[in-house]
């Protein structure tokens, strides 16, 4: 074995900058988030050279002229200066090895200058070398990367196509871009423009800029916070019925860090396992805001990963949060009306047959039950009183849906005023069923005096008997005879009719193991059976109550199993058809 010797500046630099610069896209992020850190309102990237020639030019705060040659030294940084500050990071750079890196495998040009000075300063860096020079140039900072890779022939023999790299890079930008919305980004490629951001400080407006105003109009707001645990999260995820084919669009930050983050990832598919079909994904766009001290982000070079102090609160926290958001709730802060500013007038006794709004000059008719509300109400306060029945006198007035018919007694068809929905009444009245049993403590049973002996596998047999109580708690009242025979005893009375073997088949199949889905399983299957067969034809008043029970849920977008319950096709589009106007 040869003798033990120290290894040159240049090869130590060398092997460090693997550990960071994996490829072209690992420059443009470091280099992009130096920007971000220096404040820079304008941000514009150019890629040529197949990937290997990379300038980000920014309008930041520049770089002071005799930090300049400290700054392309290993381990140097201004973001961090002890070491408790390690575990208070506000920056997304604070290693300190990104500029080191980056001049041992390539030749960098970097022109900078700060507000306090009239001319700036231009460093040349070549073989971890650096020379510097007084130039003149405007506020904020330019580098420029030249042939990636010159020296280390074997990294540049393992890169993709110029094609692949960019689109590695394409997607650090899109990433950079949408959670820095107050920042204008533009990103070209051999002269160019592939991306263009106005920097309007909009969320919805940057990812119409960064994908289409289709996404957009498919996303729901997401916003949560708890002053106790000091957690806030924002950010758009989409609707149930749009999906992706892959977790790419997975776009998750930490206190406004772009992270691969296991514990909010599974919080996100926990919510959608029941909305979505398999092997398809939301499109997400969440940042988690929490102390500093909460979080760890110094990991792994990359700062991709991060660890958590209380990683259940953090899953927890997201998942409602998620689940607010398609639930179409919004967060908002109370502000309780001064009774001389309610718009309301003074309530005045009215007849078991009418109640008249008087600044609304209408008159609405109530039901029985309506108005043992209204008397129940009678002993609130005044302003609470008189919201109270106005509300759920407006919620029973409500007027029905203008439901035109079914077709292929399959799909009921509803004109609204955007077009023509139409819904699937199945899949509607089976999102309903799955929502109420969800949230019911305890499901009706009925007992089966004859039911045929069901076969299962030995397999099925132990997990039916490990799982008794959750059978038992959803209605079902199992007997197992042998390894491989059970007998129902009894099931939940809304599927009584329905074939024991086809009840437990449906529910054991596809569980493959996983016992924690079983319960679900079991909901799914109650509901799926439970709920109007497509086929069926109903009359109209079978559809209103389908339609409004349907419109009553969290989560109308789609069933249990993942499938779409209902379209609209706009009037617009009919009206084209006809060639109308709309």
């Amino acid at each position: 074995m040869a003798r033990i010797k120290q290894l040159s500046k240049h090869l130590i630099n060398q092997i460090a900058a693997g550990e960071v610069i994996e490829r072209p896209a690992s420059v443009v992020k470091e280099l992009t988030e130096n920007s971000i850190d220096a404040n820079a309102s304008k941000i514009s990237i150019e890629i040529t050279n197949d990937c290997r020639n990379i300038r980000v030019a920014d309008n930041g705060s520049g770089i002071h002229p005799d930090d300049i040659m400290l700054a392309f030294s290993k381990h140097a940084t201004s973001k961090i200066q002890n070491d408790e500050d390690l575990f208070d990071i506000h920056t997304l750079g604070f290693r300190g090895e990104a500029l080191s890196s980056i001049i041992s495998i390539s030749k960098l040009t970097c022109t900078t200058r700060t507000n306090d000075f009239d001319t700036g300063t231009k460093v040349k860096c070549e073989n971890s070398e650096v020379k510097k020079v007084e130039t003149g140039c405007a506020v904020g900072t330019i580098m420029e990367v030249k042939d990636l890779f010159y020296n280390l022939p074997v990294r540049l023999k393992f890169l993709r196509n110029p094609n692949t790299e960019f689109s590695y890079i394409q997607e650090i930008v899109q990433s950079l871009a949408i959670i820095n919305t107050k920042v204008a980004f533009e990103l070209k490629r051999n002269g160019k423009t592939v991306l263009k951001t106005t920097g309007q400080g909009d969320l919805a407006q940057t990812l119409k800029e960064v994908y289409s105003s289709d996404v957009v109009e498919n996303l729901k707001p997401v916003l949560k916070t708890d002053e106790l645990s000091h957690l806030k999260i924002t950010g758009m995820v989409s609707k149930p019925d749009y999906t992706r084919s892959s977790k790419k669009n997975y776009h998750l930050y930490i206190n406004s860090r772009s992270v691969k983050c296991p514990v909010i990832q599974k919080a996100v598919d926990n919510v959608y396992k029941t909305l979505i079909a398999n092997n398809k994904y939301p499109f997400v766009v969440l940042n988690l805001e929490l102390p500093a001290q909460d979080v760890d982000v110094n990991v792994h070079p990359t700062k991709k990963e991060v660890r958590y102090k209380n990683p259940n609160q953090i899953f927890n926290f997201v998942r409602t949060s998620v689940e607010a958001g398609l639930s179409n709730y919004v967060e908002k802060e109370y502000h309780p009306i001064p009774p001389q500013q309610n718009n309301i007038v003074d309530f005045q006794p009215v007849s078991r047959n009418d109640l008249r709004i008087d600044n609304e000059n209408d008159t609405m008719y109530v039901s029985d039950s309506l108005m043992q509300k209204i008397q129940e109400e009678i002993a609130s306060p005044k302003e609470i009183k008189q919201q109270t029945i106005i509300q759920t006198a407006i919620q029973e007035t409500e007027p029905e849906e203008n439901i035109i018919g079914q077709y292929k007694n399959t799909y009921i068809l509803i004109e609204k005023d955007e077009g023509l929905e139409i819904v699937d009444q199945h899949i509607a009245e089976e999102r309903f069923i799955y929502e109420k049993l969800k949230s019911e403590k305890q499901i009706a049973s009925q007992m089966l005096f004859i039911s045929d002996v069901v076969s299962v596998s030995s397999t099925d047999t132990a997990i039916i008997k490990e799982n008794m109580d959750k059978f038992e708690h959803y209605g079902f009242g199992i007997e197992i005879l042998n390894d491989n025979e059970v007998i129902f005893r009894k099931v939940p009375m809304m599927i009584a009719k329905v074939n024991p073997q086809e009840i437990i088949a449906d529910i054991l199949e596809n569980i493959e193991g996983d016992i924690d889905r079983l319960e679900e399983k079991i909901l799914i299957t109650t509901a799926c059976k439970a709920s109007v067969k497509a086929g069926q034809k109903l009359s109209l008043w079978q559809m209103q109550e389908i339609i409004k029970k349907w419109r009553t849920t969290k989560m109308p977008y789609t069933c249990p199993h993942g499938r779409p319950i209902s379209h609209i096709i706009p009037h617009k589009e009919i009206a084209a058809f006809f060639q109308r106007q709309a």
